[in-house]
């Protein structure tokens, strides 16, 4: 649906590919076996208007470091494998990873890009 909008607009949109690194059914994505066959068998390169920049992926909500840091890390492995692939619109640049209550540990694993909007503006209703 990105790619078809966004040739009505002659537009290429970047886009980040979310992983499920979660211990929780309540978030999605895909997991590594899954981006490993649709990146091997070219599917992206059907989407002339999609640029896949990099992996977004948000770890379990829990107080327990040590497993936020595993995540993390387990994702940061996948966008380094990752890399080796490239194509017009296929690349690895951004690692999405980190909120509010976790962006320390998401730095620390190798993040580019971090959500902190529950800092900014406060927690949702």
């Amino acid at each position: 649906e990105i790619n078809k909008q966004a040739a009505r607009y002659e537009r290429k949109i970047p886009c980040l590919l979310q992983i499920h690194i979660a211990m929780e059914d309540t978030k999605f994505g895909f997991d590594a076996d899954a981006l490993s066959d649709l990146v091997s068998n070219g599917s992206f390169e059907k989407l002339e208007h999609v640029q896949i920049c990099g992996l977004m992926g948000m770890a379990t909500f829990t107080s327990d470091q040590a497993q936020v840091r595993h995540e993390f890390d387990q994702l940061a492995q996948l966008f380094e494998k990752l890399k080796v692939y490239k194509s017009d619109n296929f690349s690895m640049e951004e690692l999405s990873m980190g909120m509010s209550n976790d962006y320390e540990i998401a730095l620390q694993a190798g993040s580019t890009m971090i959500r902190v909007g529950s800092s900014i503006f406060g927690s949702r209703n």
